[in-house]
């Protein structure tokens, strides 16, 4: 089934007859949405999935740039639930209006890409010290790790590694802004919004870690 959202866009495009979700249709009127949505100033946020080595993913973008990446395990209806409440409701799946997103996700995982290159809006987050734990969080190499008193230092405020902590556990763009390249002081994994199995295969991805 189509979204709400989608539904509310296509009666405000004019209506179409409802038909199946995935069939050719569907994805002639998926495509035509986004192309029609687009050049009326209809669309301000796309989206569309990404296949990773642990599930499918999902890449949210506005005209500013990324603005979302939704985890495998994440629930894609209440983050752009989130979008529309706090960004705009004219949201939509358009795959080809973010294309950049998820061909450097694509060479991420198979192992071609150590760096993303993609403009990012960071208006979901609202804090300037967790922007700056971000900012931070972008000239983590490949293949290093840091712990959280480690970021807060490198963000401006070596104190904070609680407020680090909660900045890294927020982070809207996760993989692309490199979250899983903190680690807790100990040693330890510690906690990522996809779960531990994905913190781990990320970093031995990166050779951060030896392999299992």
């Amino acid at each position: 089934m189509e979204t709400r959202i989608e539904s509310e866009v296509r009666r405000a495009l004019g209506g179409a007859a409802a038909i199946s979700a995935g069939s050719e249709e569907g994805e002639t009127l998926a495509s035509w949405l986004a192309e029609r949505a687009g050049g009326e100033g209809l669309l301000d946020i796309a989206y569309a999935a990404v296949d990773t080595p642990l599930g499918v993913a999902t890449v949210a973008a506005t005209d500013r740039g990324l603005i979302r990446v939704m985890l495998p395990n994440e629930d894609r209806d209440r983050s752009l639930e989130r979008l529309a409440r706090e960004v705009s409701p004219r949201i939509l799946e358009a795959p080809g209006q973010v294309d950049a997103p998820r061909r450097e996700l694509d060479e991420y995982f198979a192992g071609r890409r150590r760096a993303f290159d993609l403009g990012l809006d960071l208006r979901l987050v609202h804090a300037a010290f967790y922007r700056q734990v971000l900012e931070a969080l972008r000239k983590v190499r490949f293949g290093e790790t840091l712990t959280y008193g480690e970021i807060a230092a490198r963000a401006g405020n070596p104190r904070a590694h609680r407020a680090a902590g909660t900045a890294v556990g927020t982070n809207p763009l996760p993989i692309v802004v490199p979250c899983h390249r903190v680690v807790r002081a100990g040693g330890e994994l510690g906690n990522y919004g996809g779960g531990p199995e994905m913190k781990r295969f990320l970093l031995e991805l990166e050779g951060a870690l030896p392999l299992s």
